[in-house]
């Protein structure tokens, strides 16, 4: 017979290495033609941290995404980034990159205000123009700025920064400190059916609500909590290392080490959890590994309130459901007799 189940995992995770330092650089130039070059060290690993970062750049230059040329994960060309780790690359290497087009932006400023006859703050970057705040009719081309820096005045509007997260040492004796810079929150509740004949569970329902600061790209962010799911599905249930008695590992491949396909996913749904983080890049704080956090705790508890049993040893397996839910029902027969 199946039994349907619902659960419900919460986490907080933070943002970044722990006290250490783990700095991103960024380099930004604005070319004569409007468009805008960027350099970075951080790795696009398929989560979309480019078009993520270069939508930064753009925000901070008021030009097109499209605009914007990325160089990344080059050691020869790009400055230091700590790497796509620690779910730190929008926040870090985002906060790297706004001030780096702040600082080339500030150039193009410099240069644009006696053109407009007003003061470098009086104006404002967007539309690929450089215009007078509250009085848009006045305006340049970027491009005509750019161009008029580089060849005029003879300053290339260029930008360079880095930014390493503001973090305080834990004191050994009271454990008090600031160990991450910010932190990102999340729930995700699970609807499983459980066979208790057999064990095996079916994650038929997901909804995952994710804090992550401003969401760049929310078809992003929505598409990495999907994916991250996807991995905690297999994490509860089916990735599992096998070794024999000399440490060998049994399943070292994808034929007999299991993961989800698109057939183990359920109905999915998302909500992103606007909460702007006022030192994050335009409120952004970050979503990568917390997708994946409170999967397992939903689906378990799903089991326990589909079946009433705790599996406390992961993956989450049909045998182990099935010997729970036998001791279980063993269990209540021998204490049976007993209460009456």
């Amino acid at each position: 017979m199946k039994h349907r189940g619902k659960g419900i995992g919460c986490m907080w995770y933070p943002i970044g290495f722990t006290v250490a330092a783990n700095p991103s650089a960024a380099t930004v130039k604005v070319n004569e033609d409007g468009t805008a070059t960027l350099l970075t060290g951080t790795v696009e690993t398929g989560q979309g941290s480019l078009t993520v970062l270069a939508q930064i750049a753009a925000e901070e230059l008021g030009i097109s995404t499209d605009d914007v040329h990325v160089v990344s994960a080059d050691t020869d060309t790009t400055p230091m980034d700590t790497g796509a780790i620690a779910s730190r690359t929008t926040y870090v290497t985002g906060n790297a990159i706004q001030l780096a087009a702040e600082k080339a932006k500030e150039i193009l400023f410099e240069i644009a205000a006696p053109m407009l006859d007003v003061i470098p703050n009086q104006l404002e970057a967007a539309d690929r123009k450089i215009r007078v705040k509250y009085y848009p009719q006045r305006s340049l081309s970027i491009a005509d700025v750019a161009l008029q820096a580089q060849f005029v005045q003879g300053r290339p509007p260029i930008g360079s920064a880095s930014y390493n997260p503001p973090t305080v040492g834990m004191d050994p004796e009271t454990g008090q400190g600031k160990p991450f810079s910010t932190y990102v929150y999340a729930t995700q509740v699970a609807e499983v059916e459980v066979d208790d004949e057999t064990g095996e569970i079916d994650v038929i329902y997901m909804s995952a609500a994710h804090d992550c600061g401003t969401a760049i790209n929310p078809m992003l962010v929505e598409g990495q909590i999907q994916g991250g799911i996807s991995m905690g599905i297999g994490f509860a249930m089916q990735e599992e290392m096998l070794f024999n008695d000399e440490g060998v590992q049994l399943n070292p491949n994808l034929t007999n080490y299991i993961i989800p396909t698109s057939l183990d996913m359920p109905d999915i749904d998302v909500d992103i959890v606007e909460n702007f983080d006022p030192t994050g890049p335009f409120g952004a704080k970050g979503v990568g590994e917390p997708t994946a956090v409170p999967t397992a705790a939903a689906i378990l508890n799903a089991v326990h309130d589909a079946v009433g049993v705790r599996i406390t040893s992961l993956p989450a397996t049909a045998e182990k459901v099935l010997k729970a839910i036998k001791e279980n029902r063993d269990g209540g027969q021998k204490a049976l007799p007993a209460a009456e």
